[in-house]
């Protein structure tokens, strides 16, 4: 009760203050400031309502909302031109340079060999390099090798034995580069 009957004595503050001209220049801005206050959150407050009627997952939304449903384009993906997709579309940039650098640091450090590994003269050579030879190398660059490493694979840029690369117990593992 105190506290609506504050917000109703700042509420006739403002209607009732004088024009900031009269007062002291401490004072306009308080209540320049407290209007101020009031309308960004009744702004957000708005805001915040109409994003939760479009939200599926919240008690607010309307009956008649369509939900995407498993298999469609936009299924588990963020809303188009919202800062999600924007921070999901910079995050795959930041891969696929690491995941390039990576390629590129073993191109210069790897060894040429022939792809069936006998020793023949085919024409199918490709840069291996040991997994503990890439580590030590490339522990200065980054800290997340295994991870771009896996990325790497799964985009068929190199091959390795194994699901996982172990430091020390996997340092003799070869990975090919692919491309």
């Amino acid at each position: 009760m105190a506290t609506n009957s504050l917000s109703t004595a700042i509420m006739e503050a403002e209607d009732d203050a004088p024009a900031p001209a009269q007062l002291s220049n401490d004072t306009a801005v308080c209540i320049v400031s407290v209007k101020g206050l009031k309308e960004n959150w009744q702004k957000w407050s708005n805001e915040h309502q109409e994003y939760q009627k479009q939200n599926p997952f919240s008690q607010d939304t309307r009956p008649s909302m369509v939900v995407p449903q498993k298999g469609q384009d936009d299924y588990g993906r963020p809303l188009q031109g919202s800062l999600t997709e924007q921070r999901g579309k910079d995050a795959h940039t930041h891969i696929s340079n690491e995941v390039q650098e990576l390629c590129e640091v073993i191109r210069n450090i790897g060894e040429h060999r022939n792809q069936d590994g006998d020793g023949s003269n085919s024409d199918g050579k490709v840069i291996t390099v040991e997994f503990g030879k890439l580590f030590e190398h490339y522990v200065t660059i980054s800290n997340k090798l295994v991870g771009i490493l896996l990325r790497a694979r799964k985009q068929r840029l190199v091959d390795f034995e194994g699901e996982m690369l172990w430091q020390g117990q996997d340092d003799h593992v070869v990975i090919a580069l692919l491309q």
